[in-house]
């Protein structure tokens, strides 16, 4: 299928790896020039090199924290005008709240709520002049079914939804849609880094932990960022118009809710 994106710019945020990577490759071999930002160098000019290389399309680079205005202003001055914008950056860490103050919350917010938000405001107008635009953050399976260790990430990404069921009605009319990917456990490194903090709790080898976290799945084994990225992908597409305000739940059928 044709998603009627090809030439169209993308700004993918934290996409040097796991599900923002995904997202970048299926973007770029739907012909979308990336601008794909990540905090390391070394991994962003990887992950760059190859879309290049895999799908022949233009990917400028930019290294910064999007969870810092500085970083957001570099992000922005390269590209200015996107017609498409993919939310993302590291879920904050799993832990008890009691162990958590301010910073920690603050800092939540500001990369998993704060920093989107303020992303959207910067591109929204102009996406609504051109009459296109999609934008899709990836947040979490956990706004659908909170987990108990993540409690930083469960307040921080449900703040953003409820942002974002709002702003989605008020620019649809305008060809811009918003919608949030909610991913339940993929085979990146995060997931990894929680299986490995959970398996020394519990006194267990890694490879033990994760072949039990694995087969704990309904679907018995882990999602791909590959699959995680075809979706992303649909949802940016010229096919998706009628879509938007929407959560949707990768996790291989984990939720047991009827809706």
């Amino acid at each position: 299928m044709d998603f009627g994106i090809r030439g169209r710019t993308a700004i993918v945020c934290a996409g040097s790896k796991g599900l923002g990577k995904g997202c970048a490759a299926a973007l770029a071999a739907e012909g979308v020039r990336i601008v794909l930002n990540a905090r390391d160098p070394g991994p962003l000019a990887e992950t760059a090199a190859a879309l290049r290389r895999d799908a022949g399309v233009e990917v400028i680079e930019v290294a910064a924290d999007v969870g810092t205005a500085a970083g957001r202003a570099a992000i922005l001055a390269a590209c200015p005008d996107p017609d498409i914008l993919v939310n993302n950056a590291g879920g904050p860490p799993p832990g008890d709240f009691r162990e958590w103050g301010e910073a920690e919350w603050h800092a939540a917010l500001q990369n998993n709520m704060v920093s989107p938000t303020l992303l959207i405001r910067a591109v929204i107008d102009g996406m609504i002049r051109r009459r296109f635009g999609r934008i899709v953050n990836i947040t979490s399976a956990a706004v659908k079914a909170p987990y108990p260790a993540l409690g930083l990430s469960n307040g921080a990404r449900a703040g953003l939804t409820g942002f974002v069921a709002g702003l989605s009605r008020q620019v649809v009319r305008h060809g811009v849609t918003i919608n949030n990917l909610l991913p339940g456990s993929h085979d990146t490194d995060r997931l990894r880094a929680i299986i490995a903090r959970e398996a020394a709790a519990k006194k267990m080898p890694f490879e033990a932990a994760l072949d039990q976290a694995r087969a704990e799945e309904v679907a018995g084994r882990f999602g791909t960022i590959e699959e995680f990225g075809a979706a992303c992908a649909y949802l940016c597409s010229a096919k998706a118009g009628f879509i938007t305000g929407q959560n949707l739940l990768l996790d291989g059928g984990y939720y047991h809710g009827t809706l």
